[in-house]
């Protein structure tokens, strides 16, 4: 295959899946703003610039990361790369030029949301436009994985895909599950009080955990357990651990057909792998949520580009 047409497959998959994530981010940050208490903590839309790796490209600063001006940002600024408009025009873009690489309904499901996305743009939003926005974005982000899923070809050009796409929601996943530690809560006693009850609950919901999480848990929400099963529970499609998993196959089938692929970036997803699934949820809270996922992302980033490096895109 040729590298072009695999960078533009990888980043096919990575732009749609952003785009979803740039949509739960925004319904996080509504679901954790509708039950803050005092207002004079950092907000919770400042919360989401930081999740989205936005922090230093948002121009207004922090001072002005108002709902209004961040949802604006995220949503629909053309001067961010990873804006919810931005991610699926750029998709579009990547899906037109290895049109011959995508099955029809693949194609259909790119361009279709790009037609749609217009009746969008430049309108006036209310709550519950908003809302219809943001889930319209993740149900025609998961038509375009699940006819990929059932009508491609298990070939390279199928294996480019999904590792684009779970390269990006592992990303995802550990900023969605750290935007709750840049809420600071308004004292230390608040910790597992009401106010952090309905933080976790909120991640549950946004990304679709929450009947995950009674099956696997079932009682009261404990942030130890919201993190196993984020971090360490593969039976739950978009943990850590189960998109490091698919990760792995997918470079593994590439590498057994490709020698250009680099065994460098198939050693780092291997050691990733096995540090997620057999983490220790409370040797991890005790060091430090934050900074555990801090190095996940960090990780991440490094196998991304050393995926981009070995592969030539």
């Amino acid at each position: 295959m040729l590298a072009r047409t695999a960078g533009d497959l990888y980043w096919l998959a990575r732009y749609m899946e952003r785009a979803d994530y740039v949509a739960r981010l925004l319904q996080v940050a509504g679901h954790m703003n509708a039950v803050r208490v005092d207002k004079n903590l950092t907000s919770e839309w400042e919360s989401a610039i930081v999740a989205a790796g936005c922090e230093e490209t948002y121009p207004a600063g922090h001072a002005g990361a108002d709902e209004a001006s961040v949802i604006q940002f995220l949503a629909f600024e053309r001067s961010n790369a990873s804006s919810i408009v931005n991610c699926i025009e750029t998709a579009r873009r990547n899906a037109r030029s290895v049109r011959t690489s995508l099955t029809t309904e693949m194609w259909e499901a790119v361009n279709v949301t790009s037609q749609e996305l217009a009746g969008f743009v430049g309108a006036p939003l209310d709550a519950d436009r908003l809302s219809e926005f943001l889930e319209w974005v993740k149900v025609r982000v998961s038509l375009f994985h699940g006819v990929c899923a059932n009508g491609m070809l298990r070939r390279d050009s199928f294996h480019f895909i999904r590792t684009g796409q779970f390269l990006e929601r592992a990303d995802n996943t550990a900023r969605l599950l750290d935007v709750k530690y840049h809420v600071r809560l308004p004292d230390v006693s608040d910790v597992g009080g009401v106010i952090d009850y309905y933080q976790w609950l909120a991640i549950l919901r946004v990304v679709g955990a929450r009947r995950a999480y009674r099956v696997l848990f079932k009682g009261r929400v404990e942030p130890a357990q919201v993190a196993e099963l984020l971090i360490a529970r593969r039976e739950f499609p978009r943990s850590l651990a189960f998109c490091y998993e698919q990760i792995t196959h997918h470079l593994d089938s590439i590498g057994a057909q490709d020698p250009a692929m680099s065994t460098e970036a198939r050693r780092q997803a291997h050691a990733l792998f096995t540090d997620l699934r057999f983490a220790r949820m409370d040797t991890v809270l005790q060091s430090g949520l934050h900074e555990y996922l801090t190095d996940v992302v960090d990780r991440t980033q490094t196998l991304g580009a050393e995926i981009a490096k070995g592969h030539l895109f």
